[in-house]
């Protein structure tokens, strides 16, 4: 499995757009220059790993929140992700959204 340079900008497109920053408050925040910010999130450059460090720490996030795509072992990244997507959530709607999952995984299973 090799690193996924589109899911990475993607995901540091997400968490910043999540947090209402452009590209040139992330890029004063974590002292990248804001025309790489933009290739970044574009995939049309490969990060080094000081960069996505830099990046990281802006946001305030941990690096695997950043390449959980790119690793074998992320799970707990996965489960994060849903206890988020669940937080604010009524009992009823955790309920239709567990028979969703429970829907897709088995027709997902059955290809």
């Amino acid at each position: 499995m090799g690193i996924d340079y589109v899911l990475i900008g993607n995901r540091i497109k997400e968490i910043r757009a999540d947090k209402g920053w452009t590209q040139a408050v992330l890029a004063e925040k974590s002292g990248v220059e804001p025309s790489n910010i933009s290739h970044i999130e574009r995939a049309a450059t490969k990060l080094s790993l000081p960069t996505l460090v830099s990046i990281a720490n802006a946001l305030g996030v941990t690096l695997d929140e950043i390449v959980y795509g790119s690793l074998i072992k992320n799970t707990h990244i996965s489960n994060k992700i849903v206890d988020e997507l669940l937080n604010d959530c009524t009992p009823e709607e955790v309920q239709a959204i567990i028979e969703v999952i429970k829907t897709t995984k088995n027709v997902l299973k059955k290809k």
